[in-house]
């Protein structure tokens, strides 16, 4: 059987990040100027939140839902503190971008954190790097070739310094500007097909890939959460799972998106029916976020109630599908035997 080589840092650090058997099933909280928002909103109408917030609301998130989680995801801005409160084993992602996107520039172009570098995220206790990246595969040329270059710049450092990356595309279309939208959700499964194959070539040195799923769930006929329009059927939608994994030569994973987690979890149940070798989540607002309002107008120990209570039932809820449907992410390269692991040619 033909073997994969892996340098020795990515394998071992992607073992961190994943549990026993092989499936990711991570904790995300790297979300920054939207959970401030969100906080602030909690406490009415002229409400504020600091920054102190957020590293309060990241930390309590750590350490009670990292009990039964594969590893966090954090950012360095808000989270470093944070991320010392996770479980023991517990691997640790660190997101390498700006949050959000420059409005008044056309294309969504991504930006990195200026005083970081993946050997300063190394230090700080990461065992991956992430980068989410806002991606329409049918843009203008000039756009998406400055994405093109911004993704292997990240994947080549990430390589020097022996990280894995995780890269997090999510699509959008300026011309359907509503990504909630019937017309958006038919456009959806053709977007994220196109950019699992383009990110999974070699030039981009992208170990996990952490996709959306290909439909919008809403507008699948027979769901619960099915709305009355229809944009698929439920074996359209299975097909249009397959098809979309059909493309990844790179072990991926589904992000939760903001939606409920009663909605995830139906999401990876289709996902899982349908047969996709998808290896596990990074599940954030889907766990955590009926927290946010609990937060803002009761504090931290009502927050810390809450998650010891419907948080860690949520989680659990979770992972008892990725018990039913995740594969082992070596699996992809024909399990562990089929990985020759390497030590790093530094030149």
């Amino acid at each position: 059987m033909a073997t994969v080589k892996m340098t020795r840092g990515k394998y071992e650090r992607l073992l961190r990040c994943s549990d026993e058997h092989g499936v990711i099933a991570a904790a995300a909280m790297d979300q920054r100027g939207s959970l401030q928002k969100a906080i602030a909103k909690g406490r009415g109408e002229g409400g504020k939140a600091e920054a102190s917030d957020l590293a309060t609301f990241k930390a309590a998130v750590t350490k009670v839902l990292t009990r039964d989680s594969s590893a966090i995801l954090m950012d360095p801005e808000y989270g470093l503190e944070a991320i010392k409160q996770r479980e023991p084993g517990t691997g640790v992602l660190l997101a390498y971008e700006k949050t959000g996107y420059d409005v008044s520039t056309k294309g969504r172009l991504p930006d990195l954190l200026p005083e970081w570098s993946v050997k300063r995220l190394l230090d700080a206790g990461a065992d991956a790097i992430k980068i989410l990246l806002y991606y329409n595969p049918f843009d203008d040329e000039s756009i998406n070739t400055i994405k093109h270059a911004f993704v292997q710049r990240v994947g080549a450092e990430c390589a020097a310094n022996d990280a894995p990356f995780f890269l997090e595309p999510i699509c959008y279309d300026d011309e359907i500007p509503d990504d909630k939208s019937l017309e958006f959700a038919r456009a959806k499964p053709r977007y994220v097909k196109a950019y699992m194959a383009e990110f999974s070539k070699p030039e981009y040195f992208v170990d996990i890939l952490k996709v959306e799923v290909p439909v919008n769930v809403k507008f699948v006929e027979g769901m619960k959460v099915y709305g009355g329009e229809t944009a698929y059927t439920r074996d359209e939608a299975m097909a249009l799972f397959v098809d979309a994994a059909s493309v990844a030569k790179k072990p991926f994973i589904y992000l939760s998106a903001g939606v409920t987690d009663e909605v995830f979890r139906d999401t990876l149940e289709l996902a899982a029916e349908s047969g996709t070798p998808f290896s596990g989540v990074l599940c954030g607002r889907a766990t955590w976020q009926d927290a946010i309002p609990i937060y803002a107008s009761e504090g931290e120990a009502a927050l810390t109630a809450w998650l010891e209570d419907r948080g860690l039932q949520n989680v659990a809820a979770l992972n008892a599908v990725l018990v039913k449907g995740a594969k082992p992410w070596w699996d992809f390269y024909g399990g562990k035997a089929s990985i020759e692991v390497v030590d790093l040619v530094v030149a």
